[in-house]
Formats: C-alpha cells, structure tokens, sequence
C-alpha cells in the first residue's frame, strides 16, 4: 500500500484540520481489522513541510472511552491514535507517537529485533524537538466517558526528533515505510483500525507497514 505525502508550507495547529493546507491533499480510509465490534469509520490525511510531518485523523465514535491524562503513560489502553514511522529500512528502529482523545500523547523509538522490543521516551523533548498535537471533540465534551459523536487528532512530528534513524529529513520522491492506526475501547471492548491492514492487530510488525512517498 502507497500514500503520496504532498508538500506544504509549515503551518499551525487547531484540533479542527481547518488550515487550507489539508485541502491540498485527500482523505485515505483506516480499515477495520481484527474482531473489535465497533465499525465506526476513521480517516487520516498526511502532509509534510520543511520542519515536520503532519497527520489529520478523522475518528468516528460514540464513548470518549479514555481515562489517563499524564503524557506517556499506557494511553494504548485508551481510545487513540498512533503514528509509526520507519525512515530507514536498514535499521530495525522506528518511531511511534500515540494521541488520545483526551489529548494526552507517548512518544517513543522502537528498537524491535525480530519481535522482541521495548519503547524508549523522547530525551531533551522540547522546542523543535517536540511533537504537537491538539484534539477537538465533536458531539459532546471532551471528558472521560462523554457521549461523542466523533473526535478529529491533529499531530505534527518534527524530522528533528527523528535524528538518528537515518532518511529523517526527507527529499522529494524519497520513501519512508509508515503505518496509521486507531484503537477505541467502547463498551470495554478493543476495536482496531490500521491504513495498511496488513499488519492485522499486530501494529508493530513493521516489516508490513505500507510506503509514504514524498511528493
């Protein structure tokens, strides 16, 4: 699976995906995978500039099923957004930044050695090394357990915070491997979405991610 990642000039976020950049660039449908029940849709749109990638989410729901409000805690558990970046297929190391509808993230790099891996957090993560992220709810409060109807993530994930995985500040055509996914936890039960569904419900099988290519 391949997604072309126009370019933009660097722009500022809302929560709202209104800048005009995100009219440049189409919607791509997260599919439903593994046995969740919940069938909501999801979409994500894709940009980068000269400083960063930026990812628009789309999240269709019913419960904001989220409870923790501390960065890098286990927001997996959480109903959520994840981003995985692989710049570098020589390397088994990768990126990973996660968003809650509470608007709560975890950042991490992935050292996974045929399977066997662990997340390390960001260090010195401030300034241009920070990702930024806002979130907007529809329908409802964003509070633990409102009723919703949907929740749209805007993230942004600077090449400065990539130094080190090799291909971190792409050049036109360039390729990075790369997968979008959600998670929602409606009713206590998980139901997962991933733009390249090849990797079912195992995200981090990242030798199945699908290609970002860089206009």
């Amino acid at each position: 699976m391949e997604m072309l990642v126009r370019r933009t000039q660097d722009f500022e976020l809302t929560g709202r995906g209104d800048a005009p950049a995100w009219a440049r660039t189409e919607w791509h449908e997260v599919q439903h995978v593994e046995n969740g029940p919940a069938m909501y849709p999801t979409r994500v749109k894709v940009l980068y500039g000269d400083t960063g990638i930026y990812f628009l989410f789309d999240c269709k729901d019913r419960i904001l099923s989220a409870t923790r409000t501390r960065d890098n805690d286990d927001i997996n558990l959480d109903d959520v957004v994840e981003i995985y970046l692989w710049p570098d297929e020589s390397k088994v190391l990768y990126f990973e930044h996660q968003v809650s509808a509470l608007n709560v993230e975890l950042t991490l790099m992935i050292p996974n050695h045929e399977g066997t891996f662990f997340g390390w957090a960001a260090w010195h993560y401030e300034g241009p090394r920070r990702c930024r992220h806002a979130v907007i709810v529809a329908g409802g409060e964003r509070k633990s357990m409102a009723k919703i109807d949907g929740w749209i993530a805007e993230t942004f994930v600077p090449f400065a915070l990539l130094t080190g995985l090799g291909n971190s500040k792409p050049a036109p055509g360039m390729k990075w491997r790369a997968n979008m996914y959600s998670q929602d936890y409606d009713d206590g039960h998980k139901t997962q979405w991933a733009w390249c569904p090849d990797t079912g419900g195992k995200f981090h099988d990242y030798w199945l991610f699908g290609t970002i290519v860089f206009e």
